[in-house]
């Protein structure tokens, strides 16, 4: 990616968080993971204006308290936080996920394999996509730029 931007990992499972964090190590980011458990302590850090607004969320959709398309749903309604890019990393291929998670504005969906290497082929794509996709300029909080390498 080309932001130095973080990238938030909204994500339940300390295993496959584990697995993003030594996969966006091993891809030698520049950008910081923050990590948080579910969708309410997401929303905590993305509307305390003392944090860096990601230039991506990583989603997990299973998760206890707001999951992940409960917190879609809040991210996609607010005005400063719409346009920030969701990828939706999860276990679950059922069709209405999907569905629903397209219905409210994520930028991809991807199912998480159980093979490390597949697993961070997956996130490898998906550093290459936001390093070559154009994005608007970052004038304030309300406009995203995910100026690649994952956000560089």
């Amino acid at each position: 990616m080309r932001s130095s931007r973080p990238i938030l990992l909204v994500e339940d499972d300390s295993i496959d968080a584990m697995a993003v964090k030594r996969a966006i190590k091993e891809m030698k980011l520049a950008n910081t993971l923050v990590h948080k458990k579910n969708g309410e302590e997401a929303l905590a850090y993305l509307r305390d204006q003392a944090n860096a607004e990601p230039c991506l969320v990583f989603l997990d959709l299973n998760m206890p308290k707001m999951n992940g398309l409960e917190f879609l749903k809040v991210i996609k309604g607010d005005p400063n936080l719409k346009r920030i890019p969701v990828v939706v990393l999860t276990t679950s291929n059922e069709q209405r996920d999907v569905v629903e998670s397209f219905k409210h504005g994520v930028a991809g969906y991807m199912v998480k394999s159980v093979d490390y290497e597949k697993f961070s082929q997956t996130l490898r794509v998906i550093d290459q996509y936001w390093t070559l996709s154009e994005h608007p300029a970052m004038e304030d909080r309300s406009v995203v730029a995910c100026e690649a390498t994952v956000c560089s």
